[in-house]
């Protein structure tokens, strides 16, 4: 085994936090391995490190950048057969209760409670002779223009994910962020369709960020948008960027963008309370978001990357919970919001299957 990934694995092994992550379109992989097992947080946005949020930001996980000991290694290219996935091979039930759920959450629109809600599921897969390093290695092949890792804290647990969106990207006061909502399959066709539905989806998402970051910032520039591919699925992305304002801080930053429209729905805060309220799980990490903070990993200057955790899965003994989630409008159709969150969950299959 290379000896980067025989470092992270003895790590793992003496049951140490590490975190191992790959950005978009990056050639290379990065291990931050904490050196002993203090459950460190983040109080303030003031600190260096690996930040882990869980959606309600509840807990604010922080792998600690003068605690740690900091790997880099060049991605390999290793080879994967192809995959085949059962796709139709579901318990009745969950889909049962994932539609009744969306009905729900389409009847609350309907009664005006809120314009938009982002409502998920979970499902367990049994795992057999798991091996995190190769799934990770896996993750990375699979989903190159994701951010992809694999999160250990023995408070906390093994988590790994590949995420297509962008939380909020800050280097000193120049920030970037994105708007990313709609959902297709990738079925090769020349040219991507998007129905009014979802491009509907996307602006409420764009514009609720563009308003709320004017009041931290000088300056915003708002992109036309365009389609973006994740893996087997394509959703419709448009990029944010301007300058902050110098009072503005980074917790307020976050603050105002998490949870995003694209995670929680719009209004935020009556979205959240039904979210809560119906789901009848916790989430906790999922939706949350994670990355560098204020970090100076390879860098000559601190910057903050943060992802939202989407496409993500929690290992547990002998199985993964996978997670996934639908933006839900007045137009939306509970067996299609089913179909996609089916089609979400093979992102995390695929890297189970051996």
């Amino acid at each position: 085994m290379n000896p980067f990934f025989l470092k992270i694995k003895k790590h793992k092994e003496q049951n140490l936090p590490f975190v191992l992550y790959s950005k978009p379109n990056t050639t290379n992989l990065i291990g931050i391995l904490q050196q002993d097992n203090t459950l460190h947080k983040v109080s303030d946005y003031s600190e260096k490190g690996f930040v882990f949020a869980s959606f309600d930001e509840k807990q604010l996980i922080l792998i600690p950048e003068t605690e740690s000991e900091i790997s880099t290694v060049e991605k390999e290219t290793t080879s994967f057969g192809p995959i085949e996935i059962d796709d139709l091979n579901f318990d009745p039930e969950a889909k049962f209760q994932y539609e009744y759920l969306v009905a729900q959450g389409i009847q609350a629109i309907r009664n005006e409670e809120f314009k938009k809600v982002v409502l998920s599921r979970s499902e367990e897969v049994p795992l057999s002779e798991f091996d995190f390093i190769e799934t990770f290695q896996h993750l990375v092949q699979l989903y190159p223009a994701t951010f992809c890792y694999c999160f250990f804290h023995p408070k906390i647990g093994l988590w790994m994910g590949a995420t297509p969106e962008k939380l909020l990207k800050a280097n000193g006061n120049v920030f970037e962020t994105m708007a990313l909502a709609g959902t297709q399959k990738d079925n090769a066709a020349t040219e991507i369709v998007w129905q009014q539905k979802e491009k509907d989806e996307q602006q409420f998402v764009t514009d609720f960020i563009v308003k709320r970051l004017k009041e931290f910032t000088a300056s915003v520039v708002v992109s036309e948008p365009y389609s973006l591919k994740a893996g087997s699925i394509w959703h419709i992305k448009t990029d944010i960027s301007g300058v902050l304002k110098d009072n503005s801080t980074l917790e307020e930053v976050i603050d105002t963008l998490h949870p995003t429209p694209a995670v929680c729905g719009l209004p935020k805060k009556k979205a959240k309370g039904f979210i809560i309220e119906n789901e009848n799980y916790d989430r906790t990490f999922y939706t949350g978001f994670l990355g560098e903070l204020n970090s100076t990993f390879g860098e000559t200057e601190a910057s903050s990357d943060l992802f939202v955790n989407l496409r993500c899965m929690q290992i547990q003994e002998e199985k993964a919970i996978l997670y996934m989630g639908c933006g839900i409008t007045k137009e939306s159709i509970p067996e299609k919001e089913w179909e996609e969150s089916v089609n979400k969950s093979m992102t995390m299959k695929k890297v189970l299957k051996k």
